[in-house]
């Protein structure tokens, strides 16, 4: 990560900096809000590290003016004022934590992961795969051996909820919350019609154990790898 760490006590932001690079980041430095303004404008950080009270602009100033130019990378502040009061001052400056002085490092270096896990999003799943059986959720299509396998949107549904829980029983009711959107069961056969259309076509024809297996007195269950 590019760490950005606006803090005039030298001596501070000197083992501050050295600790995030012996943490494997790239840390830039600035003595005074004013020089944290140009550095944070004129390069691209993962997280900002900001003290409260700087000579020539305050960091609660710089943060406010950062986030009006849009501004999106997360923000530690520290401060040696640490009572609720002045915590929400901080966070409502467009601070995303605050963290009192005086800190451990190993804290610091915790809450800066925890913001970056925040803000960076998961990897979207595109393609859910079981045992040869490869379902594309972008072009919405299903395969197993390479041969199309066409299905009506309520199967797609039913077949990728059993896939995103491959190894494990589906019970009727979560089938019913979660394909059909009931939260009652409607006394009707409508899961074992649908299970038997599915079974006929990602099973019949194919060589081997059948993916889709009935767990007696349990529910539904897709082999996993």
């Amino acid at each position: 990560m590019r760490i950005l760490v606006i803090e005039d006590d030298r001596e501070q932001a000197g083992w501050l900096i050295k600790g995030l690079h012996e943490s494997g980041h790239v840390a830039d430095h600035a003595a005074d809000g004013e020089e944290g303004l140009t550095l944070a404008r004129e390069n691209v950080h993962d997280v900002l590290v900001v003290d409260r009270m700087l000579p020539r602009l305050d960091g609660l100033s710089v943060v406010r003016t950062l986030r009006a130019e849009g501004m999106r990378a997360p923000v530690l502040i520290l401060s040696a004022l640490s009572d609720v009061d002045e915590k929400v001052k901080g966070l409502r400056a467009g601070g995303d934590d605050y963290l009192a002085k005086p800190y451990a490092f190993s804290e610091l270096l915790a809450r800066i992961e925890g913001l970056t896990r925040r803000t960076s999003p998961e990897p979207q799943q595109t393609k859910l795969e079981a045992c040869g059986l490869v379902m594309d959720l972008l072009a919405r299509t299903v395969t197993r051996g390479g041969i199309d396998i066409p299905l009506q949107p309520r199967e797609f549904k039913l077949l990728e909820y059993l896939m995103r829980n491959a190894g494990h029983v589906v019970t009727r009711t979560m089938l019913l919350e979660n394909v059909w959107d009931y939260h009652f069961d409607p006394q009707t056969n409508v899961i074992d019609v649908h299970i038997s259309r599915l079974r006929s076509k990602i099973d019949k024809g194919f060589e081997g154990e059948p993916l889709l297996q009935t767990v007696r007195g349990a529910g539904y269950s897709i082999r996993a790898r």
